[in-house]
């Protein structure tokens, strides 16, 4: 890790108008127009407003017929639930793949603890952009991300660069930089009586509170004055705490030319299963069950599951189970593949994970190869080792459980 990165790395993701991005998503007319999520009637309340909207001053939470003032020509579109919770589910799907610390915030939103990935993932810089692009391309929508050493400053990033954004604050002098010179009402909390009293002291920017100290901001507002003082300095101790039972650690692909030839297949799932182990111990997480998902090209999408016998992150145990899934599926009736993929859930911690009496000595060896694998990935990239073929050939040598299938692969 570098030498300036933090000692944690916090996301906060949050889909850019997400209700009103979907009203454009699935009708491509009401593209770059201004649309309200709501209702019409004298009631009726604002719940999203795109982009375009917006831009007229409407928001979120405003009477219709306010908004509807500001912009005459705004659409107004009911909401889709059913069709929310889809794609909210979906784009979860992806956070998922980065980290098993998700802490969602609604269908739209959630904070990540991505603390100690680079060594799977590749610089915050890198894997964060390429979970924007999966997420695009796997929903159509564009999501924003900022990306700091806490809750706070994820939060605060996030809002930089909307919509589409991604913003990277790890460092205090960044932190600072960025975010004193902002307006003190930008703190979550600080409402127009908070500004007002603050403005009565000469606070007007975050920095003016980080630099009034807490014993001045504690007289003023009490305890909160306290945490007011901490948040304008960029400190947040507040942890990601996951709230979905269903945790999972996945790699999967769809392909640009159907995959016909299974033996291709298996050498793609080896590599799966290998970044899924590599990410499993680098959020310091065993699994107990390994999901092979297989999308032939009429979208038909199949997911098979197989229990380990003990929770795990080693390589072997992790390939093994998805081959043996995937050629109990391929010996049956193989299909050319749009996608194929590979997953572990049922997460521990990897203290839960055990070793058998007579297999100690076996379970030893594999963790020390795995531990010098990882080494040399992180050393040199991930394509400086790849064990999925080794494994192979020592199958047809007739040292592995599956002796009869697989080309040479060179």
């Amino acid at each position: 890790m570098p030498a300036d990165a933090p000692s944690r790395l916090i996301v906060h993701a949050d889909l850019d108008a997400f209700f009103a991005s979907v009203a454009q998503l699935d009708d491509p007319s009401l593209r770059g127009k201004p649309v309200l999520i709501g209702g019409r009637g004298p009631r009726g309340v604002v719940a999203a407003a795109s982009y375009e909207a917006r831009a007229f001053g409407c928001h979120s939470a405003m009477p219709t017929s306010i908004a509807l003032r500001r912009c005459p020509h705004a659409i107004i579109v009911k909401h889709s639930f059913e069709r929310y919770r889809e794609l909210s589910q979906r784009v979860y799907a992806v956070l998922g793949r980065y980290s098993p610390l998700i802490q969602p915030m609604g269908l739209d939103e959630a904070y990540l603890d991505m603390t100690g990935t680079e060594r799977a993932l590749g610089p915050p810089a890198e894997s964060l952009a390429k979970l924007k692009r999966e997420v695009h391309a796997e929903t159509g929508l564009t999501i924003s991300i900022g990306a700091g050493p806490n809750k706070f400053v994820a939060k605060i990033a996030s809002d930089l660069d909307k919509p589409d954004g991604l913003a990277l604050l790890l460092d205090q002098h960044t932190v600072e930089r960025t975010l004193w010179p902002m307006p003190a009402t930008t703190i979550p909390g600080v409402g127009d009586a908070a500004a007002k009293r603050l403005t009565r002291l000469g606070v007007r920017t975050i920095g003016d509170i980080a630099r009034l100290g807490n014993a001045t901001l504690t007289s003023v507002l009490g305890d909160w004055g306290a945490e007011l003082a901490a948040r304008a300095r960029g400190e947040d101790d507040r942890p990601v705490t996951p709230d979905r039972t269903a945790k999972s650690i996945g790699h999967e692909r769809t392909f640009g030319t159907d995959v016909d030839d299974p033996d291709i297949a298996r050498t793609i799932l080896a590599d799966q299963a290998e970044q899924v182990a590599r990410r499993l111990r680098a959020h310091q997480r065993v699994a107990r069950t390994v999901t092979v998902k297989l999308r032939l090209p009429d979208f038909t999408t199949f997911t098979r599951a197989a229990t380990l016998p003990t929770p795990s992150s080693r390589t072997d145990a992790i390939t093994i189970a998805a081959r043996d899934i995937f050629d109990a599926w391929a010996s049956r009736a193989f299909r050319p593949l749009r996608l194929l993929g590979v997953s572990a859930s049922n997460l521990a911690s990897e203290d839960a994970e055990q070793s058998g009496l007579f297999d100690q000595g076996e379970a030893k060896k594999q963790r020390a190869l795995d531990a010098a694998a990882d080494s040399i990935a992180d050393k040199f990239g991930k394509a400086a080792i790849q064990r999925g073929s080794a494994l192979r050939r020592e199958e047809r040598d007739g040292d592995g459980p599956d002796k009869s299938r697989g080309k040479p692969t060179r």
